[in-house]
């Protein structure tokens, strides 16, 4: 809103208003804002949550071996992340630019579907809803960004080209005009540019149709993986919302250089008009998470809850997406991918032990940050675990900051694959 009120205003030539035109200008403030906010609101919120009993409950200590430490711990902390996101987005952000609309969409969908969770938890039942409620939820997102995508005239993008002029020189230009188009960024491939509607070719003159059915589709699916993904890295003080934050950073590097002609003309990636506004979203929300991790890292006074959780991945993945990026997630969000293969390798492995009579594990307990703190002894001896490390009990902090710090890792190296191809 002030950005439309400043644009008003510099018609009369009041001084300062141009500033807002500068999306480096607006992503400070939003950065500051958010983060003001989180920490702000965060107290107040903990304290009502205190009041009204709405903490955790005793954690079974076979699972966490500190979770008496965290009896009484409000939950929910996610809508502190919400309303930090939110607020300076409305205030700072572009309302008709479609990316942002597409954003504020995803954070509140999801929001509203974690936190439908977290109160069936901690009113109704200990278990929240029902897996497939939360499956149909993001996959109506998902539908919605990918149907969105194809179907806006506003989400286009300008083509990039290798030109070669005096037979040698070599310059990248970009297409006058902007299109609809599906394709996406192959990373460490010099070409690294692959249209959905090419891999279904054989469709013959239904294949442009077809190649947006596959768009949507695999939109649907990286929403659906990377949201569950953050969910289950959600088990540790500070951990989701350190790695989140570091993510979102990279993200916002790869959304700011697709918005700048130049650089994406340097860089050799696709141009995307009107995906500077997803830097403010992008500010705004790590200004939340930093601004959460005041309250949240260990040991925690707030748990962000699936309200948090569920929202976190979905904005990384539709973010990823919106600049066609989205084959780098397994890259970027390779945490949340192994905790999500994690869970799905000792489900596997537990059945196929079960047929046999025999308790039968790849690791010693799932998702895969949980089997860093298994004290010694602590599991049963009939398990037969296949991947018995490490062999002692890490403390929670130094497994949170040993993710953290691989996240900063793959980060850096996603930012890198722009450059090596």
């Amino acid at each position: 809103m002030l950005y439309y009120l400043f644009r008003y205003l510099e018609r009369f030539g009041v001084s300062g208003a141009g500033l807002w035109q500068y999306i480096s200008f607006r992503a400070i403030l939003t950065l500051v804002l958010s983060l003001l906010i989180s920490m702000w609101f965060g107290q107040y919120f903990i304290k009502w949550m205190r009041r009204h009993k709405a903490s955790e409950v005793q954690r079974d200590a076979s699972i966490d071996p500190y979770g008496v430490e965290k009896q009484g711990v409000p939950s929910m902390g996610g809508v502190i992340i919400i309303i930090a996101t939110v607020i300076p987005c409305l205030l700072f952000g572009r309302l008709r630019n479609i990316y942002m609309l597409m954003m504020l969409f995803t954070t509140l969908w999801l929001g509203a579907l974690g936190f439908a969770d977290d109160y069936t938890k901690l009113k109704i039942s200990k278990d929240g809803l029902r897996p497939i409620y939360k499956l149909v939820g993001q996959a109506i997102l998902g539908l919605v960004i990918g149907l969105t995508l194809w179907l806006s005239p506003d989400a286009v993008i300008r083509e990039n080209i290798t030109m070669t002029r005096d037979g040698a020189n070599k310059t990248i230009i970009h297409k006058s005009e902007p299109v609809k188009s599906n394709i996406t960024t192959i990373p460490f491939v010099k070409n690294n540019n692959l249209s959905y509607t090419e891999v279904v070719g054989f469709c013959g003159k239904y294949r442009r149709a077809a190649g947006w059915i596959l768009f949507v589709l695999v939109t649907t699916f990286v929403v659906m993986a990377v949201s569950n993904g953050s969910n289950l890295n959600d088990g540790m003080d500070g951990m989701c919302a350190g790695n989140s934050a570091i993510m979102c950073v990279a993200l916002g590097v790869l959304a700011y250089v697709s918005s700048h002609i130049e650089m994406a003309s340097y860089l050799n990636i696709m141009f995307i008009p009107g995906s500077e506004e997803l830097v403010i979203f992008l500010c705004a929300f790590v200004g939340a998470l930093v601004g959460f991790l005041w309250y949240n890292a260990y040991p925690a006074q707030v748990f962000m809850g699936d309200t948090g959780s569920l929202a976190i991945g979905g904005i990384i993945a539709v973010v990823a997406i919106i600049i066609h990026k989205e084959l780098l997630l397994p890259l970027l969000c390779f945490v949340f991918l192994m905790e999500s293969v994690s869970v799905l390798l000792q489900t596997s492995y537990a059945k196929r032990g079960n047929r046999r009579g025999e308790k039968w594990r790849v690791f010693k307990r799932a998702p895969l940050h949980d089997t860093f703190r298994v004290k010694p002894g602590q599991l049963p001896k009939d398990f037969r675990v296949l991947i018995n490390w490490p062999s002692g009990c890490w403390l929670e902090s130094k497994i949170t900051m040993r993710f953290w710090i691989v996240t900063i890792i793959l980060a850096a190296l996603t930012i890198v694959t722009l450059k090596i191809r």
